[in-house]
């Protein structure tokens, strides 16, 4: 019988899918392949999002300078199924956490502000601000702000995903 690895999942969200979450999305699975992590799966989804719409032109535009490939991005609607199935959810401001609490105030204790990960905190200070129709510069430094971000929070994510494999052990 096979040993199949644990899968830890993350889930991204912000309001509509074709900014902020996808980027995130793109920067973290970028940095866990490059170090060989692939039982961390990724996937990003939008509040308020319409299913199957591409990525924003300056989002694949911002990402592209990176390395990072958004042209087959694909918004989805944030559903129960969704939220429930994720391990960890990271949203980009506090409005995002509210719609959490009444989807399913279960799904709060893992459900983290992005920029306070590891840490419960709503301050709306810590919000990633959207890019929506604002200018390719306004959009890179969207993409700045989430990668440093992602990076700090890079090492504590893994640790999480170890501990949760420990457990189920």
């Amino acid at each position: 019988m096979e040993n199949k690895k644990p899968e830890f999942k993350i889930l991204f969200v912000c309001t509509g899918n074709t900014c902020r979450s996808p980027m995130a999305e793109g920067i973290l699975k970028k940095l866990l392949a490059e170090r060989g992590i692939d039982n961390i799966k990724v996937s990003s989804a939008g509040t308020q999002a319409l299913d199957g719409y591409p990525a924003a032109p300056f989002t694949i535009e911002a990402t592209k300078v990176w390395e990072i490939d958004l042209n087959e991005h694909s918004s989805k609607k944030l559903s129960l199924d969704v939220l429930k199935e994720s391990d960890l959810v990271l949203v980009m401001s506090i409005e995002h956490l509210k719609h959490i609490e009444k989807m399913d105030r279960g799904s709060l204790d893992k459900t983290y502000l992005l920029k306070s990960f590891p840490f419960k905190n709503e301050d709306d200070n810590l919000a990633v601000k959207d890019p929506i129709g604002g200018s390719l510069e306004e959009y890179n430094l969207c993409f700045l702000e989430l990668d440093e971000e992602i990076r700090r929070i890079l090492p504590e994510v893994i640790r999480v995903f170890e501990k949760k494999n420990e457990e189920s052990n």
